[in-house]
């Protein structure tokens, strides 16, 4: 058997190859201490190492480190007022946007009010008017009707007209002697009872004062 013969050139490079590794690797824990006693990070170091060294096929992907959130700053003085002031404006503002709601809603009720009061006031009127009207109605017709008693007594015989005016209520019997003409009323005055005549006398004569006052 033939035996296979390594050239020598190659056996003294197999030989250094550990060597050097051993050497540098003294030289990078050296390397290492230093930085430890001089008290630089490591990070760069590790991170130049771990980029140089590429990841295992099949391994997740590492994320960067992510730094803490920032903080907002604390607002300075100026700041502090300035909201302060912009509270307060806009606090004002809805207090004044609600006064100005409830006076016109105060506005809507008065108006509505108002309305309603003026068509009552207009109903009143109108029915003050149907009264006003009802009552010439009825006094024209009052009037009518004295009169024609008026007439009729008058055309009666005064001893006839006394005896219906002896037993007639005084309201009526004033209107009515009050209408008639003098010299017709003073034949029946005459033929009526002595106190009858005398009570339609002081009636009478208390309504046309009442009527002279008036005027």
């Amino acid at each position: 058997m033939r035996r296979l013969r390594i050239p020598a050139f190659r056996l003294r490079r197999l030989r250094l190859l550990p060597l050097a590794f051993g050497v540098m690797a003294l030289l990078a824990a050296a390397k290492i201490e230093r930085m430890i006693r001089a008290g630089e990070p490591m990070l760069p170091m590790i991170t130049a190492a771990r980029a140089a060294d590429p990841a295992p096929a099949g391994s997740p992907p590492t994320s960067p480190p992510t730094s803490p959130p920032a903080t907002a700053p604390e607002p300075s003085a100026e700041q502090a007022a300035e909201r302060a002031v912009l509270e307060s404006l806009r606090a004002r503002r809805a207090a004044i946007e609600a006064r100005e709601a409830q006076a016109v809603a105060r506005e809507t009720m008065v108006a509505a009010a108002e309305r309603r009061l003026a068509q009552r006031v207009e109903e009143l009127v109108a029915l003050q008017r149907r009264l006003e009207t009802l009552e010439a109605d009825r006094a024209a017709r009052e009037e009518a009707g004295l009169r024609g008693l008026v007439k009729l007594y008058e055309g009666m015989r005064p001893r006839d007209a006394a005896l219906i005016f002896n037993e007639l209520e005084m309201p009526v019997l004033v209107q009515i002697m009050d209408q008639m003409r003098e010299a017709k009323a003073a034949p029946v005055m005459g033929a009526m009872l002595p106190e009858r005549a005398r009570s339609l006398t002081a009636e009478l004569a208390r309504l046309r004062a009442a009527r002279i006052s008036a005027q």
